[in-house]
C-alpha cells in the first residue's frame, strides 16, 4: 500500500485529471461511468463515447472546486491522477433500478431512497494497481457519503478467485470494500456481493 494516496471529491479535480483516469482506450474510456446513468432506451451503440464524456463533466462539475454537488472522487499518487469512484445517491443511477437485478434480489429496498447512496464503479489505472488506491477510494467514499448526509452506502463488487482481475470489472472487490467498514447483506450471484455500512 502505498501512503502517498489522496482523494478529493471530482469537482476539485481538474477536467484534464478526469479525463487521464478514463484515458483513451479500453472499457473505462468507452463508458465514461455512463452504464447506470443511460435513459430508457438509451445504449452505448446511439450514445457517443465524447457525449458520454460531456456527462461526466456535468455530473462531476469537475474543475469546480466552488460547487455544491459532484458524483465521484479521484485518486491521485503524488500529483498523478490514478483512480475513480463514482458515488452519489443511489436514485440517482436510473439504469441501477430499471435494468439490474443485483442490487434488489432479495430485499426489500426503495429504490428512490435518497438517503441511500451507493457505489458503482471504482477504478485504478493500469500501471497504478496493488498500491492502495482502490482502499483508499473506498475509504473516502464512506466518508463523502456520510458526509453528504446518507444514511447508509451500499457497494455491488465481485468476490475474486486467485489471478483474476476485478479492476477490469469497474466494480471493486469484496476485500477492498471489507477493509472501508462494508459488511455482506446479500449474495445474489455466486460471485456478485450487495455491501453496506449504516451511519
Amino acid at each position: 500500500m502505498d501512503a502517498d494516496v489522496a482523494v478529493v471529491p471530482a469537482n476539485e479535480a481538474r477536467c484534464e485529471d478526469l479525463e487521464a483516469v478514463f484515458g483513451t482506450r479500453g472499457a473505462a474510456s468507452r463508458c465514461q461511468c455512463q452504464r447506470y446513468k443511460l435513459a430508457p432506451r438509451e445504449s452505448f451503440a446511439s450514445v457517443p463515447a465524447e457525449v458520454r464524456a460531456d456527462r461526466l463533466r456535468e455530473q462531476t462539475n469537475c474543475g469546480d472546486p466552488g460547487s455544491s454537488a459532484t458524483s465521484g472522487l479521484v485518486a491521485y499518487l503524488a500529483d498523478e491522477p490514478v483512480g475513480w469512484c463514482a458515488v452519489e445517491p443511489r436514485s440517482r443511477y436510473d439504469g441501477l433500478a430499471r435494468a439490474y437485478k443485483v442490487p434488489w434480489l432479495g430485499r426489500s429496498e426503495d429504490p428512490d431512497d435518497e438517503h441511500v447512496w451507493a457505489v458503482t464503479c471504482l477504478f485504478t489505472r493500469a500501471g497504478c494497481r496493488r498500491r492502495g488506491v482502490s482502499r483508499a477510494l473506498a475509504r473516502a467514499a464512506v466518508d463523502f457519503a456520510r458526509a453528504g448526509g446518507a444514511r447508509a452506502l451500499e457497494s455491488y463488487p465481485v468476490r475474486t478467485t486467485a489471478g483474476a482481475i476485478a479492476e477490469e470489472l469497474h466494480v471493486g472487490t469484496y476485500d477492498t470494500f471489507a477493509a472501508a467498514g462494508l459488511r455482506e447483506v446479500s449474495r445474489p450471484t455466486p460471485r456478485r456481493v450487495v455491501m453496506r455500512i449504516d451511519f
